[in-house]
């Protein structure tokens, strides 16, 4: 038998617990910025990891990668119409300060990051910004490095595709067999 609530009782819900990362190798610009988050709660479940900006942007740094996370993750919970409370936990003490009033947004290139992030915010309700040490951080963290892998694997599929395209060019142009890169 279900227990029934007094009448007038209110029963508050358990906010939703988002965890971001990011990450790029370099971590100043230039070369593959990664992005994750794992939300928590209200039957949300999620993970979800990729590239934060095409490979080789100038934007490829470590803090957009940060902000995209963060973005993504607020980004899912609009898209799905939730509401409540949400506790954004992160290990980028600038996304969290930022976010959090404490810092203000002294580089150009983050404050579109920002300000999208923060009116996100405004659309789910009561948003809390926490930072925590990377240990406390693992899942986000362990899914920026394997979006990291994928790109580095696709970046080599590429790169032999190209040599073996370039190689059946110049076969082909001195009327020679050219290679089958399905083989």
């Amino acid at each position: 038998m279900d227990a029934q609530l007094p009448r007038g009782t209110v029963v508050e819900r358990l906010p939703v617990r988002v965890h971001f990362d990011g990450a790029c190798d370099p971590a100043r610009g230039g070369g593959v910025a990664t992005y994750a988050f794992t939300v928590e709660g209200e039957g949300l479940d999620h993970e979800e990891f990729g590239l934060a900006v095409p490979p080789g942007s100038e934007r490829a740094t470590n803090n957009v990668a940060e902000y995209v996370g963060a973005v993504r993750a607020l980004e899912y919970l609009v898209s799905r119409g939730y509401a409540g409370v949400v506790i954004v936990v992160g290990d980028s003490q600038l996304v969290i300060r930022q976010m959090s009033g404490e810092y203000e947004v002294k580089a150009e290139h983050l404050r579109p990051y920002h300000d999208h992030l923060g009116a996100l915010a405004t659309r789910l309700g009561e948003v809390r910004f926490e930072w925590v040490p990377r240990e406390e951080n693992t899942r986000a963290d362990e899914l920026t490095k394997v979006a990291l892998a994928e790109a580095r694997q696709d970046a080599q599929r590429r790169e032999i595709a190209d040599r073996v395209l370039g190689t059946n060019r110049a076969r082909a142009e001195a009327g020679r067999p050219v290679a089958d890169p399905e083989r």
